[in-house]
């Protein structure tokens, strides 16, 4: 796979063999992407659709649903004392990240095998991304499946990385 574009990062992953599992792990990834889509959220895509508001009110108004799925995470720790989703089985770290592809810092992929995974990614706002993916080599993987709003945010992070690692290499950071 020596033609994979990858660029360096650093993600934490939690991931689990998919197996015979299917339907749990795509209940969650559904779910995963429905808690995107709250009801500020949609009013905020709606505001941008009709050119309600300009670039400054739409700032703001992602901070506010940012704060609001704060608060939505707070509230149900607080009442469940847990996370709503699935505890994974295994933990790794993403090292390299491409537009399909990521590597793990580790060997400890079966190379053919379905993984279900989350991570959270650092954009603005943080999300948690599902996905499904499968071993192409023991560190290396591809996306197999993953909602469109979540591919979206993942390139635009892998382009942040690539921008990163440029300045780095001209010697600007």
């Amino acid at each position: 796979m020596s033609n994979v574009r990858l660029v360096p990062t650093s993600i934490d992953i939690v991931y689990e063999e998919v197996g015979g599992n299917t339907d749990k792990f795509e209940r969650e990834f559904d779910q995963i992407s429905e808690n995107e889509e709250n009801s500020v959220g949609q009013m905020i895509k709606h505001a941008k659709m009709r050119g309600d508001a300009d670039e400054s009110t739409i700032l703001m108004l992602n901070v506010m649903a940012e704060l609001y799925r704060k608060m939505e995470k707070i509230e149900q720790l607080l009442s469940n004392g847990a996370s709503k989703y699935l505890q994974l089985s295994s933990e790794a770290l993403i090292k390299h990240i491409g537009l399909e592809h990521f590597k793990l810092s580790a060997e400890c992929l079966e190379v053919g095998t379905n993984y279900y995974g989350r991570i959270e990614i650092g954009t603005f706002p943080k999300r948690e991304i599902a996905f499904f993916f499968e071993a192409v080599e023991p560190s290396l993987a591809k996306i197999k499946n993953i909602h469109l709003r979540d591919r979206e945010a993942w390139e635009y992070y892998m382009m942040a990385c690539e921008r990163a690692m440029i300045r780095q290499m001209k010697g600007l950071e």
